[in-house]
Order: C-alpha cells, then sequence, then structure tokens
C-alpha cells in the first residue's frame, strides 16, 4: 500500500514536470505569432483599404465621364447657336453690302438732285458701313471663339472617348474577377461537396469567397490541433488553391466570447491567441497539401470579436467558433488601368 502511494507520488510529479515545460513552450513562441498577428491585421487592413478606394475611384470616374458628356453637350450646343448666327451676319452683311453698292452707283444722280437728301442718304450710308464695320468685327470675333470651342470640343470628346474606353477596360476587368470568383466558388463548393452540411459552408461575398469552417469539423474544444475530417477538407482545398495560382488566401480563426479559464494545452491564455494558433494551424495543412507559394496566404486572429450571431445562446456560440478562409483575386492588372486613367487628362 504505501509502495503504490509512493508511485503515484512519482508519477504526478513527472506529469507536473512535463506540464511545466509544456507552458514555457508556447511562451517562446508567443511573441513570434504576435509579430505575425500584427503583419497580418496590417495586410488586411490594407486590402481593405485598397478595396475602399477601388471602389471610390470607381465611382469618380463615372462622375467624370458624366460631367464630361455634359460638357460636350452644352458646348455642341453653344457650336451650333454660333454657326447658325454667324450665318445670319453674314447674309445680312450681304445684303447690306448690295444696297451700299447701289447707293454708290446712284450717287452721282443723287448728287445732281436734292441736295439735303443728297446728304441724309450720304450720312445714312456712313452709319450703314460703320455697322457694317461693328458686325465684320463681332463676325471675326465670334467666328475665332466658335474656332475655341470647337477645338475644345473635340479635346473633350478625344478625353472622353479615352476616358471612357478606360473605364469599360476597368468594368471588364471587374467582370472578370466577378466570374473568376463565382467560377472559383463552384470549384471549391464541389471540391468540399461531401463536406458541407457538416459545419462547412462556401459563400461569396464583397467580391470574395468565404470558405467557413465550424470548430466541430476542424478542432476539439480548446485545441489547435486539426481533426482527421477537417484536415481532410483542408487538404482538398489545398489542390484547387494550388491550381488556381492568381487568388489571394486570408485565413482568419475566430472564437466564441467565452473567456479561457487558465492555459490550454495548446498554450493559449486567451482567445486573441487561441484564434491565431488556429488560423496558423490551418495555412500550414494548406501549404502541405501541395506546391503553394507562401506569399499568397496570410493567417491572422479574431478573437470573439466578429461574431456571425451576437446573440448569447449556445448556438450562437457555436456558430461563432470557426474558421474563415477568404480567397480573393489578385489585383495587379486592376490597379495597372487605374494609373493608366489617372494619367489621362
Amino acid at each position: 500500500m504505501f509502495l503504490m502511494s509512493i508511485q503515484k507520488l512519482s508519477i504526478s510529479a513527472i506529469l507536473l514536470s512535463i506540464l511545466l515545460l509544456n507552458a514555457c513552450v508556447p511562451a517562446r513562441q508567443f511573441e513570434d505569432l504576435q509579430k505575425k498577428e500584427k503583419s497580418c491585421q496590417e495586410q488586411n487592413k490594407l486590402l481593405r483599404s485598397d478595396n475602399e478606394q477601388l471602389n471610390i475611384r470607381n465611382t469618380e470616374l463615372a462622375s467624370q465621364v458624366e460631367e464630361l458628356r455634359k460638357n460636350v453637350t452644352e458646348l455642341s450646343r453653344d457650336t451650333s447657336e454660333q454657326g447658325r448666327s454667324y450665318r445670319r451676319l453674314n447674309d445680312l452683311y450681304g445684303e447690306l453690302t448690295k444696297s451700299y453698292d447701289k447707293l454708290l452707283a446712284n450717287n452721282e444722280k443723287l448728287l445732281a438732285g436734292n441736295t439735303e437728301e443728297t446728304r441724309r442718304l450720304i450720312s445714312q450710308l456712313s452709319q450703314i458701313r460703320e455697322e457694317l464695320q461693328a458686325k465684320e468685327d463681332k463676325i471675326k470675333k465670334d467666328s475665332l471663339a466658335l474656332h475655341d470651342r470647337e477645338s475644345r470640343v473635340n479635346e473633350l470628346q478625344s478625353s472622353l472617348k479615352e476616358k471612357e474606353q478606360k473605364v469599360k477596360e476597368l468594368q471588364d476587368i471587374l467582370n472578370k474577377g466577378d466570374s473568376t470568383v463565382n467560377a472559383l466558388r463552384k470549384v471549391v463548393s464541389d471540391a468540399l461537396l461531401g463536406f458541407q452540411g457538416n459545419g462547412l459552408s462556401v459563400n461569396v461575398k464583397d467580391g470574395r469567397v468565404y470558405v467557413s469552417m465550424e470548430e466541430r469539423l476542424l478542432f476539439a474544444s480548446g485545441s489547435t490541433v486539426i481533426e482527421k475530417k477537417g484536415e481532410e477538407a483542408l487538404r482538398e482545398l489545398g489542390r484547387v488553391l494550388e491550381k488556381n495560382k492568381e487568388i489571394n488566401i486570408l485565413v482568419e480563426g475566430h472564437t466564441d466570447n467565452v473567456p479561457i479559464s487558465g492555459t490550454l494545452s495548446s498554450g493559449a491564455k486567451d482567445n486573441w491567441e487561441l484564434s491565431v494558433l488556429r488560423a496558423t494551424s490551418v495555412v500550414k495543412i494548406i501549404l502541405n497539401s501541395g506546391s503553394i507559394d507562401p506569399t499568397r496566404l496570410t493567417a491572422t486572429g479574431r478573437g470573439q470579436f466578429m461574431p456571425v450571431d451576437p446573440a448569447n445562446t449556445a448556438d450562437a456560440r457555436r456558430k461563432n467558433r470557426r474558421t474563415e478562409i477568404i480567397l480573393s483575386p489578385k489585383l495587379d492588372e486592376l490597379m495597372k488601368t487605374l494609373e493608366q486613367i489617372n494619367k489621362i487628362k
């Protein structure tokens, strides 16, 4: 009996030593994980900022195109009115010139007649000549203004066509991106069909594919070790992502709002750490599933702060304990087109 007690005490001491050693290892890794988490958060924030800037820029471009259309319409209307005025003044000038020539031809006869009438006619002729000169000067001025307006209209039309072409290219790229996302969603859904309904869903939101896996598919409670069923699903997804090289991969870990009591066997002391460690475990499985460039992947933890169901119920907490794999097309081609649009005057 005494020997059995001694054996039990020895076993307890050994287990205590193992637990103390295991607690030290995650503590040394924690600082590295914090740095990775901060980097992931910054990259995610940058991606969100880029997406917002793209939407704002697209709206601004559409507004500029509409303003250019209005300017072209107004200038075209002004040009037509100037043209009609020019023709009316030119016709009037021709008629007055004829009258002036006729009066000059009859000048000798008029001089031989009533002198007072002759002076009156000469005064009228002088006034007509002055009016004709003033109208001729105005016609020349209007003609120059009309020429300037026509040049400006041509420039605006050329700029408008160029911008419309670039906007069309931009829209084509966006449509292509939407097509790529929808095609990717179908491929991913087909590949993971056997896992859907078991805590896995595939959806499209904001131009990206969201693969959401509940905790029950991937992890035991409080663990960061991926279960066999979840590993199978991740490897299937990894094979799809290996073939789609123009897709960036963001892995986000999420927990419920129940605080962690003490330190878990994984080393996590709170929900932040647990979500980061789980996201990192998922990234490692995906990388080991095929030849995938590691720069395409980002792992980040969200803790309990982005729930899909804010209710404080057991069902809501189950939904919130999840890992989301967010797939988005690369934006290189889109950014090049935006730079070209910005260069257009």
